[in-house]
């Protein structure tokens, strides 16, 4: 073993023998030491709001498509030693063993694996559960981020990472195997190591278990001081033993029950890889036909939606405030016509998911830098007098509102929606237009609008010229491909979405802090409704609800609280100046000559 390897064990090794000090903690049997006292101990984060094991409740996890495959590195390495250290059974390997990727942000070296059960009469005794479960055994691989102490690992968020395996009791299980092997070596002398002089690896002992599935959650170490720095790998898959191997742990190390209780999630999110198979989310609806109606959304797992900041409201056109620093928004990319990657329906609306790091907002009074992630709709009914905006201006709602849904840049998704302005949501009211006017609008300017200043909105949005309907025919095309709820169709056609909002005027707009509209309801939006709408075809609106086959997808409207809405200072048109007034040309020539008559006098 090469000198870096001697200091990785060396360092593992002390971080695990400063967590297992028996003489300061037990899981049971030692009165005030036992796990609900932890957190009395000295150093402890045992209280701490970030507390591993967990409950992993399958309904509220979410799939990220960052957690791809790992790369493990000499997990063929032989397994050396074994220790019973009165808590647990430790082995540790050779070679120099890696992980990486699946997510991780870094590499890391491990060093050690250990094993949690419960007793002799069959109770199991996994740490983590699913869905309430408790598997009979957790089997734990430790590793430390490449280039950290021990001290710096445990100081930091995601310095340690652990992987986690259930292991599943057999009744017919192979007796001959690596399990037999490594349970051969079991023994109840404290702290005396044990070589294992065989071929066995870690590879040995998970060969079955299908990598690709996994759980992931940022956690604690799960034995005193719980130091709040793991970030936890949980497998889906189980290893499958036979039952009698599992009996020789308790059987032969004289150690049972050893398992932390599962811990609060206090609002963390737990996440699955993409192959992870995952129930149907909790349902919940806009109309009477679910448990969870918009006036129980506050119920939901992870609810934010009674707060204080929600989204959607009525804008009071008289009680908005002209705030000068609301300029102009700069738009990247709105212009690429290869920029949406595929439209779906969610069973809730029709979202069209752009490709990664193409379009960007800022500008606008933002402050930030945002990526465009995607845009969707909401609409009421194919009846072409139906309402379906969700804001509303003076108490007037729109047939439809679309919304561009933006996330900051500089953080991850799940940073965003904890952060107050992580998210930024462009809303554009549509309005019908007949069929028997023009529909080109990418050569025609838009209209005039009329400035405002302080409170001086005309108390409903303005009107644009109608948007691209040849654009717009493109897009509604693939809503009779996606009828079906989680369907996706790959968006061919060259369709921006410049194309879509035409010539709206994008410098006239409102500005208010608030929340998604959906659940979980996150007030992390800084909303901007502009003023002037979107102008479609009727015929075209009427298929949203025809094609997805449900209506009035809209929340309805939440209490404005505290909250100010801003106004911007004029709604400078994006066209073309307007052409002056006749009375003013009429003034001109008289302007002039009293002009030049009082230069004369002079």
């Amino acid at each position: 073993m090469d000198h870096s390897s001697l200091l990785l064990c060396s360092i593992v090794g002390a971080l695990l023998m400063f967590s297992a000090r028996a003489s300061d903690w037990c899981y049971t049997g030692c009165e005030s030491h036992t796990p609900s006292h932890w957190g009395d101990l000295p150093g402890s984060f045992c209280d701490g709001k970030r507390q591993s094991p967990i409950n992993i409740d399958t309904r509220y996890v979410d799939k990220d498509s960052k957690l791809v495959a790992f790369n493990l590195i000499n997990f063929t390495s032989n397994i050396t030693s074994m220790i019973n250290n009165g808590h647990t059974v430790k082995c540790t390997f050779g070679d120099d063993v890696e992980v990486s990727g699946g997510g991780l942000n870094g590499a890391y070296s491990a060093d050690q694996f250990h094993l949690h059960w419960g007793d002799t009469n069959h109770h199991p005794g996994s740490e983590h559960m699913i869905n309430g479960h408790r598997s009979p055994m957790e089997m734990h691989i430790v590793s430390l981020k490449k280039g950290l102490t021990a001290d710096e690992a445990m100081a930091q968020s995601e310095g340690i990472a652990v992987l986690g395996f259930f292991i599943n009791a057999t009744e017919d299980g192979d007796m001959t195997g690596s399990w037999n092997t490594l349970t051969s070596y079991l023994t109840d002398q404290i702290d005396t190591k044990v070589s294992i002089e065989e071929d066995l690896s870690i590879q040995d002992l998970i060969k079955n278990v299908d990598l690709t599935k996994f759980y992931r959650y940022l956690g604690s170490l799960t034995t005193p001081t719980c130091n709040e720095a793991v970030v936890w790998t949980v497998f889906h898959e189980p290893i499958k033993i036979n039952k009698k191997l599992i009996e020789r742990f308790p059987a032969n190390t004289g150690l049972s029950n050893i398992y932390r209780p599962t811990q609060a999630l206090n609002n963390r999110q737990v996440f699955a890889s993409p192959a992870s198979p995952l129930p149907p989310s909790h349902p919940w609806c806009y109309d009477d036909h679910c448990e969870h109606t918009s006036s129980h959304w506050h119920l939901l797992h992870h609810s934010h939606c009674d707060g204080e900041s929600q989204s959607p409201i009525n804008i009071e056109t008289r009680n908005t405030v002209v705030d000068k620093n609301l300029d102009a928004f700069v738009f990247t990319k709105f212009d690429d016509k290869h920029a949406i990657k595929y439209i779906t329906n969610t069973g809730h609306a029709v979202k069209c998911v752009l490709k990664d790091g193409v379009a960007e907002v800022s500008g606008g009074g933002l402050g930030h830098v945002y990526s465009t992630l995607q845009f969707h709709f909401h609409w009421g009914t194919e009846s072409h007098d139906s309402h379906g905006s969700e804001h509303k201006v003076d108490s007037k709602q729109y047939p439809m509102e679309m919304h561009i849904v933006n996330k900051r840049k500089d953080l991850s998704l799940e940073e965003a929606v904890q952060t107050p302005n992580g998210l930024a949501v462009l809303g554009f009211f549509i309005e019908a237009v007949s069929t028997t006017k023009s529909s080109s609008s990418s050569s025609s300017s838009s209209s005039s609008s009329s400035a405002d200043s302080g409170h001086a909105d005309s108390g409903h949005a303005e009107t644009s010229t109608p948007s691209n309907m040849e654009v717009w025919k493109k897009l509604t095309h693939y809503l009779s491909a996606i009828k079906t709820v989680d369907q996706r169709a790959n968006v061919t056609d060259e369709i921006s979405i410049d194309d879509l909002l035409g010539n709206v005027n994008t410098r006239a707009y409102y500005r208010y802090n608030g929340s998604l509209t959906t659940p979980t309801c996150n007030e992390a939006v800084v909303w901007t409704i502009f003023k002037e709408t979107l102008k479609v075809n009727q015929s075209l609106m009427s298929l949203f609800p025809t094609q997805a086959g449900y209506g009035n997808v809209f929340r309805p409207l939440q209490s404005l609280h505290n909250r100010t809405v801003y106004s911007t200072v004029a709604s400078a048109a994006s066209g073309p100046a307007p052409a002056p007034a006749p009375a003013v040309l009429f003034l001109l020539p008289l302007l002039l000559l009293c002009t030049v008559s009082f230069n004369l006098r002079q």
